[in-house]
């Protein structure tokens, strides 16, 4: 049945669906688990290598040897402490990951929602029109059985119905649309029941262009986690040029004699030497000079593309707020005067049945209008949340 539910029905809120959002959609557990997953690689690149166990035997006639023994990598000083830096970046880029990925999600869930509450207010709309067509059809045949209007008016009357019925089901379609794509969010099945959406709430802006500009660099997630990229940057400069040193590895073993019945031991010190720095180390410092660089570039991209997604989102909505004050306070209420006023002109022959329905159609577009950009003007402030990382 097409229309908005009766009121004992329950309706379903934004903040119900956030939660469910925030706990069962599996593209935010994605993101979480990879931070996780993050984490956990940062005491593991700041532990020595694993040692290596050393036994052996020697026959030499006539001295037979047991070795046995242990051998550990040591890398030169700073290195690991270089390495648990940079993983440490990697986590906090992750984190912001995981932070962009929860505004990103729920985002989209609530631009659906508002376009779902659109739909249904569409739908409220147009039942309503429909009703006041099936009036205006009712009194034209009564007019034209009387001889006071013309058969037209009555074919008229229907095919606007016909039309208003195209339109509901072409409506009912996007609905159907829309649950199916919330349900995905929720990870919940396709075909599983929603609510229909409880009402929205009008959301002023509080913050200046300048003020959401200055939240970018404060507090968005996907700045900060290419930030986080270029400080990995400058940690893999200082660990390619601390390449340059060289590793050690120290070996210490038991000795054995079997036939002259004596024990020793062995100690040594083995020193990799970067002997081909020339293609290798100062490669690898040309490589993540390279890389940060190009983060920093990619840092500024960034940066220049959220300001102008900032700009775009904050006209969207400066415009439908001054639309949605227009059409509330002077354009409807102008409408709905002169539907009345034609009505009551129509009823007694003074104006043509053209003009009636005209005036009834020209009230029906400018609800509509009213309630699209109340639903865009509430999409554009939740794109400019997942932007900045906040309520602006």
């Amino acid at each position: 049945m097409l229309g908005w539910p009766q009121e004992s029905e329950p309706r379903a809120t934004l903040t119900a669906l956030i939660r469910e959002a925030h706990e069962r959609n599996p593209d935010i557990q994605a993101a979480r688990q990879r931070w996780e997953s993050g984490k956990a690689v940062i005491p593991q690149v700041q532990t020595l290598p694993d040692p290596k166990v050393i036994l052996g035997y020697k026959d030499m006639n006539p001295n037979r040897e047991v070795m046995y023994g242990m051998s550990q990598e040591v890398p030169f000083p700073g290195k690991l402490r270089l390495k648990g830096e940079i993983a440490t970046r990697d986590a906090e880029r992750m984190e912001q990951d995981y932070r962009a990925m929860q505004l990103a999600v729920i985002a989209q869930l609530k631009e659906s929602f508002y376009d779902l509450h659109f739909v249904h207010d569409s739908i409220d709309v147009l039942g309503k029109t429909k009703l006041l067509l099936e009036e205006f059809e009712d009194t034209a045949e009564s007019r034209y059985s009387v001889g006071q209007a013309a058969q037209q008016d009555v074919f008229r009357a229907q095919t606007e119905i016909s039309r208003l019925l195209a339109r509901l089901a072409s409506l009912e379609q996007k609905r159907q649309s829309l649950h199916a794509v919330i349900n995905r969010i929720l990870n919940r099945l396709p075909n599983d029941p929603l609510a229909p959406p409880g009402e929205i709430e009008f959301t002023p802006l509080h913050h200046s262009p300048a003020e959401l500009n200055a939240l970018v660099d404060q507090s968005s997630p996907l700045l900060h986690g290419q930030q986080k990229t270029l400080e990995r940057g400058d940690q893999s400069v200082a660990l390619a040029k601390r390449e340059y040193y060289p590793d050690f590895e120290l070996d210490a073993r038991g000795l054995h004699d079997n036939a002259m019945n004596t024990d020793g031991y062995q100690v040594m010190l083995n020193v990799k030497v970067p002997l081909y720095f020339a293609t290798k180390q100062r490669q690898g410092v040309n490589e993540a000079v390279a890389g940060r660089e190009a983060s920093f570039q990619d840092l500024q991209a960034l940066r220049q593309e959220l300001l102008s997604r900032i700009k775009d989102n904050l006209a969207q909505a400066e415009r439908a707020e001054k639309l949605v004050k227009l059409l509330r306070d002077a354009i409807i209420p102008q409408s709905r005067l002169t539907l009345t006023s034609a009505q009551g002109s129509y009823a007694v022959g003074k104006i043509d049945f053209l003009t009636l329905l005209n005036s009834l159609l020209t009230l029906q577009e400018n609800e509509l209008e009213f309630h699209s950009e109340v639903a865009e003007h509430e999409k554009a402030i939740a794109r400019l949340e997942g932007i900045v990382g906040e309520i602006p």
